[in-house]
């Protein structure tokens, strides 16, 4: 059982100031996320890790999260401040972790500017060198997702990606990743990003990793030419040409596992992953566009 009153009462007293008001606040695949009103008028923002499978590794994901924050404290990185930490679960049955709530919110309409505007803060993210290296990156693109998606209209285009990421990772230049940064995890306030979220996943590992998942969400949820646009905005501010080994572990990495449903549920993003994966594969690793089949 999650005990909510329990987390929201030790929140109140980390803060110093109960909690008045509490809301859901949208997305949050991996967790619970609350946003709270206290007593004094501040704001802060509640994890609670729920969901399976990451709340099994609550405890690491969590503490990591706190530890990212508190590398980005003083840094041009507009990423919250860690308040309070419940790794174990202690209070609420579940790892707990409280943060500030930062100005602004996701954007709903990415356009070109909005794009280079990430980009440009990626290459922010990615000149930061913590004190100590975190964990180096994990591929979310296992082997035993290698399977050719049945509903694909590009079958060979993911057998040319599996047969790329049977051949050895190529070498890099190590770099502070978010390595979940997208759209959905930035606030947007007054037409510039305001803040980036959800660090649960920061790595050390190649730059073009945190960039193609960043190209691969804004295929996905919007259109191929966007998450083009990003890898365009973002390749003359990396620290090393593209690779188009790190963009095709990202695609791959959207799959479900065997005997699990897409992430993606909706038709027409499949058909965007789809699109963006048999993209991604005739790119050349120079990083200009390819003209359509």
């Amino acid at each position: 059982m999650i005990d909510v009153p329990a987390a929201l009462a030790w929140a109140g007293a980390e803060v110093g100031a109960s909690v008045q008001g509490c809301v859901r606040l949208h997305g949050g695949l991996t967790s619970r996320m609350l946003a709270l009103r206290h007593a004094d008028g501040s704001e802060t923002v509640l994890r609670l890790m729920t969901n399976e499978p990451w709340r099994t590794h609550g405890a690491e994901l969590t503490t990591r999260e706190r530890d990212a924050q508190l590398a980005m404290a003083g840094t041009p990185v507009p990423a919250p401040t860690t308040l309070a930490l419940d790794a174990e679960g202690a209070v609420a049955g579940v790892a707990a972790h409280l943060m500030t709530r930062l100005p602004g919110a996701p954007m709903t309409d990415v356009d070109g500017g909005s794009v280079r505007a990430m980009a440009d803060l990626l290459s922010t993210v990615h000149a930061q060198w913590p004190a100590e290296p975190f964990r180096t990156y994990q591929s979310w693109a296992w082997p035993e997702k290698w399977v050719v998606p049945a509903w694909t209209r590009h079958p060979r285009a993911w057998e040319r990606a599996f047969d790329v990421l049977a051949a050895p990772a190529p070498a890099y230049a190590p770099t502070f990743l978010h390595r979940d940064f997208g759209h959905r995890n930035l606030l947007w306030s007054d037409g510039a990003i305001s803040g980036i979220v959800d660090w649960v996943e920061t790595s050390t590992g190649p730059a073009w990793l945190d960039a193609a998942h960043a190209a691969s969400n804004l295929a996905v949820m919007c259109a191929t030419a966007l998450g083009e646009d990003l890898l365009e905005a973002y390749a003359p501010l990396a620290p090393e040409p593209p690779h188009p080994y790190w963009l095709v572990m990202d695609a791959v990495g959207y799959l479900p596992p065997p005997g699990r449903p897409p992430m993606f549920r909706q038709a027409d993003q499949l058909a965007r992953l789809d699109d963006w994966l048999d993209h991604v594969i005739r790119r050349p690793s120079g990083g200009t566009r390819t003209p359509g089949p």
